[in-house]
């Protein structure tokens, strides 16, 4: 393909990763194009997928060049939306199925054990609508429940007796439409089988708890029957249960060992899947005792909360891995070109309601990052806002803010971190009684 002048349309275009993926090799060259803003997409009441295919579509055949890619790195409803779009307009691209084979909860869970069964926990799909939910309880307690559509554990519960699992159906049925409605006018355009055809987005699936041990996430892609690993981050964990993330940190400290395994299991599963031109992320869980490997789940994007850390480590964004399979090219990513030996993703977290009564100023960031020019701080609340207001939290904490850092070792990231936190101006107060 002539590299001059690409028109590439990007999902959900937002400042952020516009002015990374403008710093890649040959960016001078792209194009970009917004095709609905961040805030359209993810910051409404509702998901406007009917809009994405219709109105979406209409945009880009209207466009008067030639159209070379359209992209994105944000999850649902970004992800499984790519695939429509793009056989709409002629170009390359997975097929719509592959990607609901990763990220229909349950679909994905079936085809992971036909082929990587000792990796999958024991699951079940479930009704959150039953009449009578304890007449058969899907697997013993404690285990973790989610709807088969949803992010950032979002309604995701860990429930560990009759009363906790009553809690998460009712708290699920009163909210589960934001996702379900939306994902399921994805599934009606896709051609599945019988099984997956009965649990629809307004289903959950039941999974005994894998949570013990080490998290990680493989970033990798798949191109002409390849299946490539070229970043292991590590996901650690805070809160009660462990069950929200306090930070990602590449490179991964895992054993050479274990993440060869991981990758062998990748490849199996992607193939199996029939996943292809595309770049995805999984998720395992390393149990130390055990030497025993979980599989979490499967991404069919790349992590934008990874992007940073790549630059850091090793010298770009991996918005360039994305781009590059949209273009039909190869991906080329570099390794260990970086400024830093390590980095991380900080995610600033609280555990209960309150009032937001101060952010930092524009003025306060910019000085921070220069005191800190490895780092960069992104603000995720407004002043005056409660944080239950936040949409698409996991069920246990509220995003305040998230750091970016780059480091020599883990302990100076950790010593930054602090630091940063310690001058960062950004007070929250109790709820009135």
């Amino acid at each position: 393909m002539d590299s001059k002048s690409c028109n590439i349309f990007v999902v959900g275009l937002d400042d952020f990763n516009l002015s990374q993926m403008k710093t890649l090799p040959g960016a001078s060259s792209y194009r970009f194009h917004e095709l609905f803003s961040y805030r359209e997409l993810k910051q409404q009441d509702h998901f406007p997928v009917r809009e994405l295919l219709v109105e979406g579509i209409q945009r880009l055949r209207a466009f008067p060049g030639h159209i070379d890619a359209v992209v994105g790195y944000w999850d649902f409803p970004v992800s499984t939306v790519l695939p429509l779009l793009r056989e709409a307009i002629g170009l390359p691209t997975t097929t719509l199925e592959s990607v609901l084979k990763c990220e229909h909860k349950y679909w994905s869970r079936l085809l992971q054990r036909d082929v990587a069964a000792a990796h999958v926990p024991e699951f079940a799909a479930v009704n959150p609508f039953m009449v009578d939910p304890l007449e058969k309880v899907p697997l013993p307690y404690p285990f973790w429940i989610k709807p088969v559509k949803a992010v950032l554990s979002h309604l995701g519960y860990r429930v560990t007796d009759d009363e906790s699992y009553l809690h998460a159906l009712k708290n699920i049925r009163e909210r589960i439409h934001r996702y379900a409605e939306p994902f399921n006018l994805i599934l009606s355009k896709a051609d599945l089988p019988p099984e997956i055809e009965l649990v629809d987005g307004y289903h959950c699936i039941a999974e005994a708890i894998i949570s013990k041990g080490r998290q990680c996430t493989l970033e990798g892609y798949c191109q002409d029957d390849d299946v490539i690993v070229y970043g292991v981050i590590d996901s650690l964990r805070e809160g009660p249960g462990e069950s929200s993330f306090s930070r990602y940190q590449y490179p991964s400290t895992l054993p050479a060992n274990v993440i060869e395994r991981m990758t062998h299991i990748t490849r199996r599963i992607m193939h199996h899947i029939g996943y292809s031109e595309a770049p995805f992320n999984i998720e395992f869980f390393w149990d130390e005792e055990s030497d025993g490997i979980w599989l979490l789940e499967i991404n069919t994007r790349i992590s934008k909360s990874h992007a940073p850390l790549f630059k850091l480590v090793d010298g770009c964004y991996h918005h360039q891995v994305m781009l590059n399979l949209a273009l039909e090219r190869e991906p080329a990513f570099p390794y260990r070109e970086g400024k830093f030996a390590c980095a991380a993703k900080f995610m600033l977290r609280h555990y209960e309601d309150a009032l937001v009564s101060r952010i930092p100023t524009r003025e306060e960031l910019e000085e921070l990052e220069s005191e800190y020019p490895e780092s960069w701080i992104q603000i995720q609340v407004s002043e005056g806002m409660r944080l239950s207001s936040l949409r698409d939290q996991d069920s246990y904490s509220y995003e305040l803010a998230v750091l970016f850092i780059g480091a020599e070792s883990p302990d100076e990231l950790e010593r930054k971190y602090r630091e940063i936190l310690r001058k960062l101006p950004l007070r929250l107060s109790p709820l009135s009684s």
